[in-house]
């Protein structure tokens, strides 16, 4: 997508039928840090990605020409605000196809909307003895909210095991569910490995025992369309840096009559209808939810990356990601010494792998030296590093900015690597 394309931050519904075919090459030329970073070979969208500029000046523009506080004023600058405030909750919705923006809740990041359902939901809704079941494939944000309830309410956290391949284990999953699991709370695409889990399956068979299902959706919702209505799960979550949008912004999608009925999580402003010192009134779904000044600049940056990534297609982002992945694969199995982690049945975007005789953390210095930018470590996953037996793993993950020579810079400072080691 060049700097001058026509498609640049065009909503969904208005983008043109045709669009041009899926070039890296070209889509890189939107993002700017690579105009100032030439010689960056960026490997790490995983854990963060870059800003296209109709991101960046969109963030700029809204200080600029639009910033005020929103939901309060009667004054034209605030009633703007608050319009381009809540149209950011409807391009949301359409990017998940929910049924109502009143279902599209702002937050920080997927790990407060995890925490918010943890901190709601389940401590109205769980008592002691109820199961909260998750994988082993699971990031912290999807593990500690869920032992802190157990700590506090006394449910049972349940991991389903992931199986030889990387994948989850779905018959394990199966044997671990009963009438006493109240949740399955599941990564969508894993994200040290980058398995991508059966999630309409996991819906089905978790709604069958009568259970509420939460997807963490951090490596799904940049990389595949999301349905949530086609998924048939209870909340999805998603972070704007990880979207392409700011960091400091996030989603929590979920049911409005789960959400209707969860109490607020936070008191303050703009999440009460009245207060006086003996009640408060609380406000209508989502807003109760939201207490104090929101993100408000954060949430205009991430609808703006949402209808960027829309205009390029996220059909064909995954297209292209799926590509890249099956290189990357083919690439790093030809090097000897190079071990590629399995990620079960289907992998996406992310390649986490060993070299024999170096330690992640080394090797990772090393490729940087060759300006090839990779994760080094747990990837805020320490019990699946447990059970694969390993302290550490180097992860390389793709976005929609890279292509097939940046997997070979990748194997080309892999090799550099070995011989220094004289491996």
């Amino acid at each position: 997508m060049s700097k001058d394309s026509d498609l640049r931050h065009v909503p969904v519904s208005e983008a043109p039928l045709s669009r041009p075919a899926f070039d890296p090459r070209v889509v890189k030329q939107d993002f700017p840090i690579f105009r100032n970073n030439p010689d960056v070979v960026f490997l790490d969208t995983a854990a963060s990605a870059q800003k296209p500029q109709v991101v960046i000046d969109a963030v700029s523009s809204f200080y600029e020409r639009d910033y005020a506080n929103v939901h309060r004023g009667v004054y034209g600058l605030s009633q703007r605000a608050t319009d381009k405030y809540e149209a950011a909750r409807e391009t949301v919705r359409r990017f998940l196809n929910a049924k109502t923006a009143k279902e599209i809740v702002f937050v920080r990041g997927a790990t407060e909307a995890i925490n918010l359902v943890a901190q709601t939901w389940g401590l109205s809704m769980l008592k002691a003895g109820d199961e909260v079941l998750i994988t082993e494939l699971e990031h912290h944000s999807n593990i500690v909210p869920w032992q802190m309830l157990r700590d506090r309410i006394g449910i049972k956290l349940v991991v389903a095991p992931m199986d030889a391949t990387g994948g989850l284990d779905m018959a394990a999953f199966e044997e671990r569910l009963s009438a006493r699991t109240r949740l399955v709370a599941v990564t969508h695409v894993a994200n040290a490995l980058g398995s991508v889990l059966p999630v309409e399956a996991i819906v089905a068979k978790a709604h069958a025992v009568g259970a509420k299902v939460l997807i963490d959706g951090c490596q799904a919702a940049p990389r595949m369309p999301v349905d949530v209505q086609a998924i048939g799960c209870d909340f999805y979550v998603f972070s704007g840096h990880k979207t392409y949008g700011p960091t400091g912004i996030g989603v929590l999608w979920g049911r409005f009559d789960l959400l209707d009925a969860m109490p607020p999580w936070q008191g303050g402003g703009d999440m009460i209808l009245s207060v006086t010192f003996e009640h408060t009134d609380f406000n209508e779904v989502p807003h109760k939810f939201e207490a104090g000044t929101p993100d408000i600049t954060g949430t205009h940056g991430l609808a703006v990356a949402l209808d960027y990534m829309e205009a390029l297609g996220r059909d064909r982002i995954l297209e292209h990601e799926e590509r890249l992945t099956q290189y990357g694969e083919e690439a790093l199995s030809r090097i000897p010494g190079v071990k590629l982690l399995g990620a079960g049945q289907r992998r996406l975007a992310v390649l986490s792998f060993e070299v024999d005789g170096i330690h992640p953390h080394d090797l990772a210095t090393i490729l940087d030296k060759h300006r090839v930018a990779v994760r080094a470590g747990h990837h805020c996953a320490q019990p699946l590093m447990d059970r694969l037996g390993v302290p550490a793993t180097t992860r390389a993950s793709f976005g929609i900015y890279n292509d097939e020579s940046d997997v070979d810079a990748l194997v080309t400072a892999i090799k550099a690597a070995k011989e220094l080691f004289g491996r």
